[in-house]
């Protein structure tokens, strides 16, 4: 009998204790935001990750009671703010926006980051998502991406492609469509997007893939064309550009690319702040006033999800990517 009292003692004790600290998540969540937001973009203003994180800051603001103030920290292919958020305190008064390079392409790409993305962070929100466009000069002989195939293969040696760097997204996407086709390219490297268009719509060379948010402009404006995009089905703002898999092509069939956005919190952050976060983020994914805005910016928005939902898609993101870089030998 004793032994029965001392184990319901025990149970009463520790329902006690998660009550507590339920009790005590809640009243942390009703008390958030007590003073100014910092949202961290690891990235230069007018980056889509910079346009997204400006957009949100402004609606959370209004919705509650306190400024959401974004902070540029850009540098080292947005490992710098990355890791200020994963230092930060996990109070909710810090937080990061970014695209996925930092996230699960620049840790299989770098051995000396100084912050485990998978462990160090807490996924809050899936947010939106651009294509990743393959794009030519108006004067090169292919339109298409078979004509493009049929281009490489009569002219051997002689095609290169741009990249926004080594290890970047604009790189890692050729690498994948190379492997599906069979594609001869060698990599030219720049650092950064205005460069590399530069150099693409003079005819410098002759093709890239670049993310919607700064190709497309030069393709409606009749700079550029695009042969496809990335992304496994159309894109609603691009209805006229035919997705890989839609190509014809064999090896492109299950082939598809998103430069995601999305809002994180330091590890640690309290779970009632982040599902009260992540519940305000889903509110915006269906406002009418914020879907206009990010798609002036060629972002197609996500539907709403759940931190955990986010979070299987990040470690799936981050497995994927890795088995890409990794082969490369960029480090």
């Amino acid at each position: 009998m004793h032994a029965i009292a001392r184990r319901l003692r025990t149970c009463l004790v520790t329902l006690v204790a998660a009550s507590a600290a339920l009790a005590g998540s809640a009243a942390s969540a009703q008390a958030w935001p007590q003073r100014p937001v910092r949202v961290i973009v690891p990235f230069p203003a007018g980056n889509a990750g910079d346009v997204t994180a400006r957009a949100i800051s402004d609606r959370l603001a209004q919705r509650l009671g306190q400024p959401f103030v974004v902070d540029n920290r850009a540098g080292a292919q947005g490992a710098i703010g990355v890791d200020a958020v994963a230092k930060a305190a996990p109070d909710g008064h810090t937080l990061l926006v970014t695209s996925l390079s930092p996230l699960v392409i620049t840790p299989h790409v770098s051995r000396n980051l100084p912050y485990n993305p998978l462990t160090d962070l807490t996924p809050v929100a899936l947010i939106g998502w651009t294509g990743m466009i393959l794009v030519a000069p108006v004067n090169f002989p292919a339109g298409s991406v078979q004509e493009l195939l049929a281009y490489a293969k009569a002219n051997p040696g002689r095609l290169s492609y741009a990249s926004l760097g080594a290890g970047t997204i604009s790189m890692l996407t050729m690498e994948v469509f190379k492997q599906a086709t069979g594609l001869d390219a060698v990599h030219v490297p720049y650092k950064g997007s205005a460069q590399a268009m530069t150099d693409l719509i003079g005819g410098q060379v002759p093709i890239m893939f670049d993310g919607m948010t700064s190709s497309y402009a030069h393709v409606k404006s009749g700079k550029l064309k695009a042969l496809a995009i990335s992304a496994s089905k159309r894109s609603a703002l691009a209805p006229e550009i035919p997705a890989l898999a839609e190509t014809g092509v064999t090896g492109l069939r299950n082939i598809g690319v998103e430069g995601w956005t999305a809002l994180l919190a330091p590890a640690g952050t309290p779970k009632a702040i982040v599902d009260r976060l992540n519940a305000e983020v889903n509110l915006l994914l269906g406002d009418a006033e914020f879907r206009a805005r990010a798609n002036a910016q060629n972002l197609d928005i996500y539907a709403p999800s759940s931190p955990a939902q986010f979070a299987e898609f990040m470690a799936r993101e981050s497995a994927r990517w890795g088995a890409v870089a990794r082969p490369l030998k960029l480090e």
